[in-house]
């Protein structure tokens, strides 16, 4: 090993990837402190008034919420530590003489990419396999602490199970896992065979099975009904669970984030039948998990481009046009998501548009960037 870094990674490579990564991991490390300090302080009243252990504070709580806010952060403190210490070695006339010497200015890129793509495999890892598992625990945490008073109930809920049969409920009370005015509906084709209506239902979570109480069912055959009333209660075993009925901010408690990619895809399959409304912010969240690493080749180009110039002012300037493009991209994304969601995007394009946006952006600096 030793001796293939010898071979292909130079004194000046290992400088840079050094400097890199240690600014990097450095920059974060303060910022999760500050977070971690501001969080305690928001959220004290809720940890003393309920009584939260500090084991499940530690444990649990920070253990989600750490993970969470560092893959968040992560690109924007990755762009901001490379235009920081790449300004500063302009600054002191450091890029010059490599640029003058033999090498080019994209074998002066190599390093970077090397060590973006370090942190981009690092991203992908976490998105895909670290988080699902560290946001639920946050989310358990924040549910039973943070938003237990909220109304999670939903109203008006139509969901289809399959193909023939389309369910209504009017309300549901999650405290007593009861829904009220329940109607289902099957069909043949388009003609209506069945269907029967209830006061209400109510889960029976021992048995894994909903209670149809008093039902009422008419049968339809061509222009023949029978109509039948005054039902006992029916125990049936329907394709649907309390949580569908349960309402989420998907921005407060990240419920999709906190899903493993698996059932991930089994929930998309399923709501792409039921049309919930929900499989936009599912797909979104999906494909994000894949997409938002590459921002860190993308933005590291970027910020090498703009700060490998030395100018008047020192790092100053190259770090104020980073922290603007900064805002730029957190708007982008989340004009992304919006899109998605509301103008009928496909959430692949939607999550695709920041990164070709600034990616071309980069690939224009870097071909205009001093060589």
């Amino acid at each position: 090993m030793k001796r293939f870094l010898d071979k292909y990674l130079t004194v000046i490579d290992s400088y840079i990837i050094r400097k890199y990564l240690g600014t990097f991991v450095f920059t974060l490390g303060i910022f999760m402190v500050i977070s971690v300090v501001f969080d305690i302080s928001e959220h004290l009243d809720n940890f003393l008034g309920d009584n939260a252990s500090l084991n499940d504070i530690i444990f649990v709580y920070y253990a989600g919420f750490i993970p969470f806010y560092l893959m968040l952060l992560s690109p924007l403190i990755n762009f901001l530590a490379v235009i920081f210490f790449t300004a500063k070695m302009a600054n002191q006339t450091e890029i010059v003489p490599i640029l003058t010497s033999k090498a080019s200015f994209y074998r002066f890129l190599r390093p970077y990419a090397l060590s973006a793509g370090l942190i981009f495999i690092v991203s992908l890892f976490a998105n895909l396999y670290l988080l699902p598992y560290t946001n639920k625990l946050k989310v358990t945490f924040e549910g039973a602490h943070f938003f237990k008073n909220d109304d999670p109930s939903k109203s008006e809920v139509h969901i289809q199970l399959d193909k023939r049969t389309f369910v209504y409920l009017q309300s549901y009370d999650p405290s007593l896992q009861s829904g009220y005015n329940f109607t289902l509906e099957k069909f043949d084709g388009d003609e209506m065979k069945e269907r029967l209506t209830a006061t209400s239902i109510k889960f029976d979570s021992l048995k894994t099975r909903w209670t149809i109480n008093a039902p009422s069912i008419r049968y339809v055959n061509g222009l023949k009904e029978v109509f039948k009333t005054n039902l006992p209660n029916l125990d049936t075993v329907l394709d649907m669970r309390p949580v569908d009925f349960e309402a989420h901010d998907n921005v407060v408690s990240n419920i999709y984030g906190a899903m493993s990619l698996a059932t991930l895809n089994k929930g998309i399959e399923k709501e792409k039948l039921r049309s919930t409304g929900v499989v936009v912010d599912m797909q979104f969240e999906k494909y994000r998990r894949f997409i938002e690493p590459l921002s860190s080749f993308v933005l590291t180009c970027i910020g090498v481009a703009i700060a490998s110039r030395k100018v008047r002012g020192g790092v100053g300037l190259p770090l104020g046009i980073g922290i603007f493009i900064c805002f730029t991209y957190i708007v982008v994304n989340k004009f992304a998501l919006v899109f998605a969601i509301k103008g009928g995007f496909p959430p692949l394009i939607a999550v695709l548009i920041p990164n070709v946006i600034f990616g071309i952006l980069g690939y224009i600096l870097i071909i205009k960037a001093p060589k």
